[in-house]
């Protein structure tokens, strides 16, 4: 098998309402163009004709880069690494000024699938050849320097080959192996389509897999096989209380790797002073909740609370804790303390320990959140430590500190932005 990559020249500047196909297709026939042909494309282009370019006075972009993206996975001073409503992760939401006429933005196409389809049919109806089509754009990459094309738009051929159950030349079967085959093409076409060379298509010829057609979109990693989904920063303001969970149990090593984050919590005297129960089995949640339910009636009708009331936070308390996959009880003992005879320093060395604590908790939460799952922490165990105790067999020397709730996300969970922070309330500088 060989692959030859020929760049289309000839073809003029590309402005919004332009035919794309036509263009395309006279700079096709000097090359002869043949069945099975895959025509790269850039984005820029495309962006172009379909009227994709905003005007940009020097102060638009922030304000499109923030309109086309849908979630913020990394920045750093100027640069945002954003996932766009595509499922595209790249630099400042594909909002882009090179190539493009001073004073505009080129935003990427609306639908890119939709657009090398179009494409690919209308080159079809005046060439008579089927062709496949790839749009490209230029990403960066995690680990790597440089930027490589790869496709956001693909049609008329397969985007990926999965390999899985296939054999080596060794004769071992393949167990991870799929193929980005449309970023194969789209990164070959780079070769041709130099930044400054005005050749913004290519044919590469010689493609041949035996895989069914696809779209780009087939190359967008789902959200719940995506290990690196955000930045260490953003992963700390993304996580969100969420008090409903989706389908399925919560794995027993993302359990673990959350305590494990939890232990990293800063401990006053080199101690670790924290003991996490973790309730799965729905007979261990029944009880917790029971005693819950007991000591809370018995607090809230002490206190003249009516009986409605008590039923009401029972049952809205009930549909977190009952739901959920896991719960996870934080404790925390103040064994290692210093025996202070003053009540002020006695009273502060415990609540190192209780802050202690609330460290642990977040890191937990957080630990969760950054595996892809769902949590919350509520009050409940706070307020019985000797019901909870007994429910869990838990000695009197640790003391409750909530409860955590976990499990998968809910389906289309889709967190909304945090309210904008006024420094000024909670910075102060000296």
């Amino acid at each position: 098998m060989s692959v030859r990559v020929l760049p289309l020249e000839g073809l003029p500047e590309i402005r919004p309402g332009d035919d794309l196909a036509a263009l395309i297709a006279v700079a096709l026939r000097e090359v002869g163009p043949q069945d099975g042909d895959v025509v790269a494309v850039t984005q820029k282009v495309v962006s172009k004709a379909e009227g994709r370019i905003v005007p940009d006075d020097g102060s638009a972009r922030d304000a499109w880069v923030q309109r086309e993206t849908v979630r913020v996975v990394a920045r750093r001073g100027d640069l945002v690494i954003a996932e766009t409503r595509h499922g595209f992760v790249c630099a400042n939401a594909g909002v882009d000024t090179s190539n493009v006429e001073a004073g505009f933005l080129a935003l990427l196409p609306e639908d890119p699938d939709a657009s090398a389809e179009s494409l690919r049919g209308e080159l079809r109806d005046r060439l008579g050849v089927e062709l496949g089509v790839v749009i490209t754009d230029t990403f960066g990459r995690p680990w790597r320097h440089g930027v490589v094309n790869v496709a956001i738009g693909c049609a008329g051929m397969p985007a990926v080959v999965d390999l899985r159950g296939t054999k080596d030349h060794h004769g071992r079967e393949l167990e991870a192996t799929i193929v980005a085959l449309a970023d194969e093409v789209a990164a070959a076409s780079g070769l041709v389509m130099d930044k400054d060379a005005m050749v913004p298509a290519a044919v590469i010829r010689g493609i041949s897999a035996d895989a069914p057609l696809g779209r780009a979109r087939d190359l967008v990693r789902p959200r719940e096989d995506d290990l690196f989904r955000e930045s260490p920063l953003l992963s700390l303001s993304a996580r969100r209380t969420i008090r409903s969970f989706g389908q399925g149990e919560v794995p027993r090593d993302v359990i673990e790797e959350a305590v494990r984050a939890a232990c990293t919590a800063p401990a006053p005297h080199h101690t670790r002073p924290w003991l996490f129960a973790v309730l799965t089995s729905d007979a261990a949640k029944r009880t917790l909740l029971g005693a819950i339910a007991q000591a809370w009636r018995e607090d809230l009708r002490r206190d003249a609370t009516s009986e409605t009331t008590i039923e009401r936070r029972l049952a809205k308390s009930d549909a977190v804790l009952g739901a959920a996959p896991v719960l996870v009880v934080p404790f925390v003992r103040f064994a290692g303390s210093y025996p202070y005879t003053d009540e002020e320093r006695s009273s502060a060395e415990r609540e190192m320990f209780l802050l202690s604590g609330g460290a642990a908790i977040q890191n937990l939460l957080l630990a969760f959140h950054a595996q892809g799952y769902a949590s919350c922490w509520i009050s409940s165990t706070l307020f019985c430590q000797q019901e909870t105790r007994a429910a869990l067999g838990i000695g009197g020397e640790w003391h409750a500190l909530g409860t955590v709730a976990a499990g998968r996300m809910p389906a289309g969970a889709a967190a909304p932005p945090r309210p904008p922070l006024d420094l000024g309330e909670v910075l102060r500088e000296l």
